[in-house]
């Protein structure tokens, strides 16, 4: 469907008690930052926000439990490659390589054009991801077919018992070999979205282990393997920015670990954007329902491929 408008979207907020008190307009406008005040106002206005199912006005104050709901109405998403690889297929997981540029879930601009929709039009309402890949990352994918898979690989996954290798084209060659980033990752300030994960002292622990395959003096760059321990969002992105060297034409992580800076009235760079080069590249996990091991690779692509691979 690229030349087609989706179907639209309801979404739904259930109000908490932090928001209680708060205005109808005051609630949409200090957590969707996408949008201005006046847009909020005319959604409210014609009835495309509604509160308990039915029209309510700019200034209603929220109580704690009421739900809140905004249509969206349908739209013609952006291009995006709509395909996908399937490495392996069972009654309980799937195995999925997804291309750069496909959006795992739904957000934003996307809602039919992401991995999500195209493998649930292929295979019924209940697979589901085990596990993100930002929108420009390559590879693997983990998806869980039952219940009983998603409850069995979420404690996997929270445990640790889940390996996951990338390849990364980082800038610069005069890293250590071998090397460590244990640069805690939580969410910073950021305009139009609200917030952004960067490298923050206030974040989260995290942990990537690298080691160096290939160093390109005369382009500057290199091609690391990294062990993923911990999986916080953009954890590579960032590690690596934090550590001095940023994914190769990664449009939103400087070094240090921060968003780039850009002069206004430029549009700011976001976590969606594409440019930089990463793609996962192994996957180890033991079955949810046999207990048997699974290991899986995705080839990369030839710019995270070492001498040695290329064709």
């Amino acid at each position: 469907m690229p030349n087609d408008r989706n179907s639209g979207f309801t979404y739904t907020d259930k109000i908490g008690p932090d928001a209680s008190g708060q205005t109808v307009l005051d609630f949409y406008t200090q957590r969707y930052l996408h949008s201005t005040r006046a847009e909020w106002q005319a959604r409210i206005e014609n009835g495309t926000v509604q509160l308990e199912g039915a029209r309510t006005t700019s200034n209603t104050q929220l109580h704690s439990g009421q739900r809140l709901t905004y249509h969206r109405q349908p739209w013609k998403e952006p291009d995006v490659p709509l395909t996908f690889s399937l490495l392996h297929e069972d009654a309980h997981v799937l195995v999925v390589a997804k291309p750069s540029g496909l959006p795992v879930l739904p957000g934003g601009h996307h809602l039919k054009h992401t991995l999500l929709a195209l493998i649930r039009d292929r295979f019924g309402d209940h697979p589901s991801p085990m596990h993100r890949l930002g929108r420009g990352t390559s590879g693997m994918v983990l998806f869980a077919r039952t219940h009983a898979a998603k409850q069995t690989l979420s404690r996997d996954f929270h445990d640790g018992r889940i390996v996951k290798h990338y390849r990364a084209l980082s800038v610069g060659t005069e890293m250590s070999d071998t090397f460590v980033i244990d640069t805690p990752i939580g969410r910073i300030p950021y305009p139009k979205i609200g917030f952004l994960y960067a490298a923050t002292p206030g974040g989260k622990p995290s942990r990537s282990e690298c080691h160096v395959l290939h160093r390109d003096s005369s382009n500057n760059r290199s091609l690391i393997h990294v062990n993923l321990i911990t999986g916080r969002p953009h954890q590579i992105r960032i590690h690596l920015a934090a550590a001095g060297h940023p994914l190769w034409g990664d449009p939103l992580y400087a070094p240090g670990g921060g968003p780039i800076s850009t002069p206004e009235p430029d549009p700011i760079p976001l976590p969606g954007d594409c440019g930089y080069h990463l793609h996962a590249h192994h996957l180890k996990f033991t079955h949810p329902i046999t207990q048997n091991p699974c290991v899986f690779t995705c080839a990369p692509p030839p710019l995270l491929r070492t001498p040695e691979e290329q064709p």
